[in-house]
């Protein structure tokens, strides 16, 4: 009995301590967004305050509701385009023997662990080539190719629970594999393709590095980088602004994990257990 209390004690220590580390970043975030002063702690000035959403908002230098809208755009289509090619890719692996297919998966993995600036001078210069540099598939293009790594191998995991003797007997009644993968394994897969296509749109969403090197104004800049060149627009740190504009680009996220939090758990585990 001693032992099981000893357990829990720790359990729910570990608990608190966990939550306390990662939502205090947050809440001070939250806190200095509504506050007049950034140091307020310390000089005992300042006072509560929705001027910081109202200007970040309203001012229109700041293009802040254009960094948003981009980053919505860039990040549905990329993560909608990486879901679609991986559900094809991974019915495909998972009902077709053949040779190489192993070698095939493991390459495709080994080549998601390549560090982004190994690559990004390349594909600065493509993106030149073709004319693309400020323009929405520039991002597009990336972010689909970057995703579809974790598309394929959480798509791979979730058909391979599938018993294949619904596609024999789908064939079997004069079905073909177009029609099998769209009217019996994507409903059946369901959560894993919403589970795929919401951790597709957080990556996209949050990506930092080849949006700040292929973009270069509000006309497809993403969120992450128009709140980072905010002290480059005013010469000096406007933390109001940069805390209210974080706290806003954080909401889409907090919601999609708050509302679709069991796809996503489903999607992750789907694999674990056959």
């Amino acid at each position: 009995m001693r032992e099981e209390a000893i357990k829990r004690f720790l359990l729910v220590t570990g608990v608190i301590w966990l939550l306390i580390f990662s939502l205090i970043p947050f809440l001070w975030m939250v806190i200095i967004s509504f506050s007049s002063s950034p140091d307020f702690l310390v000089r005992g000035e300042g006072s509560f305050t929705l001027k910081n959403y109202i200007d970040i908002i309203t001012i229109k230098t700041l293009h802040f509701p254009d960094y948003l809208k981009n980053s919505g755009i860039i990040a549905g289509l990329s993560a909608l385009f990486a879901t679609i090619i991986g559900a094809f890719a991974g019915y495909a692996v998972s009902r077709f023997r053949f040779r190489g297919r192993l070698p095939l998966i493991m390459c495709v993995l080994g080549l998601s662990m390549f560090p982004q600036i190994s690559m990004v001078g390349y594909l600065y210069r493509m993106m030149s080539m073709l004319g693309w540099i400020n323009t929405y598939p520039a991002l597009i293009l990336p972010y689909t190719a970057w995703g579809l790594p974790l598309a394929l191998w959480m798509l791979l995991s979730y058909f391979s629970q599938i018993p294949q003797e619904i596609d024999r007997a789908a064939l079997v009644d004069g079905a073909s594999r177009l029609q099998i993968l769209r009217k019996i394994i994507l409903p059946l897969a369901l959560p894993g393709l919403v589970s795929t296509y919401l951790l597709l749109f957080i990556f996209s969403f949050n990506e930092f590095l080849f949006a700040l090197m292929l973009t270069t104004d509000h006309h497809a800049r993403t969120v992450p980088v128009g709140i980072a060149l905010f002290q480059g627009l005013h010469g000096e740190l406007p933390w109001g602004y940069i805390m209210a504009a974080s706290t806003i680009s954080s909401l889409p996220v907090v919601l999609i994990v708050l509302f679709f939090q069991r796809y996503i758990i489903q999607g992750l585990t789907g694999g674990a257990v056959k």
